[in-house]
């Protein structure tokens, strides 16, 4: 089985564009899984209905309970996060609670509760491409890469239960702790990348982070013709770092049209952006071979 994660440095590359082309070209023989939890939007590209939907916990906050609360105060100045106000009587502010537990802890009267937080939701998706694991951050609620752990292992599951060879993550944006819970252990990773300078900086970052964790990467650069110098100049820096370029994908307004009808541009168009997609899907798979042989 292999999990191959596409990702990028910055929102905006079109990265879920993409990722929801290769889903297309995989023609249902892959699990689908979008790990972008903080700004998920696969969905709008694929439809997906929901079979299973499942709760996700990560974390605690406190709450006190008024009837065993004695207003001592105690509490008030231990909560370095001000997270308890005294007036007009003592409340703790649960967008401001980080769940230390520390009132928990000191409390003479065992009057705060501890409970884990309800922090989003998580799915098993029919999509007309194949299975679809996603979930969905509440407002407010963190991502510390716990949900997308979550949902790659889901995600995983499905594979095997299907038993599908192919697991294609839509990872999010940037270098954080959800690009490293996307990232660890996975068969390769697809880089999306734009011909500019935070393209070009935010790429060098993404190399930086996959040598640490020793993991095959691809690179593709989205909208190269908007500038064919930067293109030239980023893919002679990702070859001598040892990275294998799958190839360009030209600017095309067909892109946003797909977008807007809900499809991916695959189902909408043959030419020009499509077909370069096609390409870099066929490349990707060439190199798949060649790991499974040399691995």
């Amino acid at each position: 089985m292999k999990e191959i994660v596409i990702i990028s440095g910055k929102g905006g590359t079109g990265k879920t564009s993409i990722t929801a082309a290769f889903a297309a070209l995989a023609n249902k023989k892959a699990v689908l899984a979008d790990c972008d939890v903080d700004a998920a939007d696969m969905h709008l590209l694929l439809a997906p209905v929901p079979r299973q939907t499942h709760p996700f916990f990560s974390g605690h906050r406190a709450e006190i309970i008024a009837d065993s609360c004695s207003q001592c105060g105690k509490c008030v100045p231990l909560c370095r996060f001000e997270a308890i106000t005294s007036e007009p009587k003592i409340e703790i502010i649960p967008s401001a609670c980080e769940g230390c537990g520390v009132c928990v802890r000191m409390c003479p009267e065992h009057a705060i509760t501890f409970d884990e937080q309800r922090c989003g939701e998580w799915y098993q998706s029919d999509t007309r491409f194949g299975s679809l694991v996603h979930a969905r951050l509440d407002i407010g609620a963190e991502n510390s890469g716990k949900l997308v752990s979550l949902v790659r292992k889901q995600a995983r599951n499905l594979a095997i239960a299907e038993e599908l060879e192919l697991i294609l993550v839509d990872g999010p944006p940037g270098i954080g702790c959800p690009v490293i819970a996307s990232v660890t252990g996975a068969d390769a990773v697809c880089i999306i990348t734009e011909p500019t300078c935070s393209g070009q900086h935010d790429l060098q970052r993404l190399l930086t982070l996959t040598k640490h964790f020793d993991i095959p990467t691809f690179l593709t650069v989205n909208k190269w013709d908007i500038n064919p110098d930067m293109t030239a100049t980023i893919q002679q820096e990702a070859l001598m770092q040892g990275v294998k370029l799958l190839g360009t994908i030209p600017y095309d307004t067909e892109v946003t049209a797909a977008q807007v009808a809900a499809q991916t541009v695959i189902e909408r168009d043959k030419n020009f952006a499509a077909s370069a997609i096609t390409e870099v899907w066929n490349n990707l798979n060439q190199y798949l071979k060649l790991i499974d042989t040399t691995s």
